[in-house]
């Protein structure tokens, strides 16, 4: 498991765009025949990836934990990306299609993923936090979500938003999790931006193409950078960073937070004219 020490907002001014690129972006994931892990210092989050071919794959502790199992202290939310596949909690089993997500609760022993067809292999993104309370797996079919529209094609960030873990649907401990997925000619997303220091963000990019890019915008209001981020790279928010981004096409990307509350309107907003 790899180990990330995310920079703070003192160190962030100095850094080059390497630096950048190493304390705030996870790349790597999606490994065929393979499960990933990434362990970030900020809010003790795991970020990873599970791509089963023709064998099962399974989900580890990692001495890093020191945990006999995975989610002995801990809960993660698993979503598809790819073709279908299975994921199995403690025998039981949840068929999920492409943008389907299960949650999975603390003191879930044994989490294995399968793939239906290796062609086409399920592509399963984790993101997994502390937890001080146990919640039953549950899965989230995307097609039963009535998504939230925001934004206009006027303004390039028309947008559905489709929330999986939060409080009033899959419910978690801490974890919150979903998707927004953009319109045909629509390239914004988070704007105007906002930050919350009471939750770190972590944003997984996809249904990119190869040469397609999103412009990821970070930082203070008042001293914002950048980082060019690829088809599923995974991108690491600070509380005090706000937290946009611009694309070359239109894409998804599956948005995961976890701290202090689980209240998704908790947000300070910051005005567009404020960026600087």
């Amino acid at each position: 498991m790899r180990l990330i020490q995310v920079a703070d907002a003192v160190r962030y001014p100095r850094m080059t765009t390497e630096e950048m690129r190493a304390a705030f972006l996870v790349e790597g994931l999606f490994q065929p025949g393979r499960v990933d892990l990434v362990y970030v210092d900020l809010d003790r989050t795991v970020i990873g990836s599970a791509v089963p071919l023709d064998e099962a794959l399974t989900l580890s502790t990692d001495p890093d934990l020191r945990a006999d199992y995975f989610t002995e202290r801990r809960e993660v939310g698993i979503l598809n990306i790819g073709g279908a596949g299975l994921v199995a909690v403690d025998g039981e089993k949840f068929e999920l299609s492409n943008l389907d997500a299960v949650y999975v609760g603390r003191g879930s022993r044994v989490i294995s993923f399968t793939s239906f067809d290796a062609a086409t292999p399920a592509e399963f993104y984790l993101l997994s936090y502390p937890a001080h309370a146990s919640y039953p797996a549950t899965k989230v079919d995307f097609r039963t979500l009535e998504p939230a529209v925001l934004g206009t094609p006027e303004t390039a960030n028309h947008r559905r938003i489709a929330r999986y873990i939060h409080l009033d649907g899959a419910r978690s401990c801490q974890l919150v999790m979903g998707v927004t997925s953009l319109s045909t000619g629509s390239v914004w997303n988070t704007m105007p931006p906002h930050t919350h220091m009471r939750r770190s963000e972590v944003y997984l990019y996809f249904n990119l193409e190869l040469a397609d890019r999103v412009i990821h915008l970070m930082g203070p209001a008042h001293q914002t950078r950048h980082i060019v981020i690829a088809n599923k790279q995974v991108v690491i928010s600070p509380g005090w960073s706000i937290h946009a981004g611009v694309g070359t096409s239109s894409y998804s990307f599956c948005w995961g937070m976890g701290g202090e509350n689980q209240v998704y309107t908790d947000m300070d907003p910051l005005a567009i004219a404020d960026l600087l």
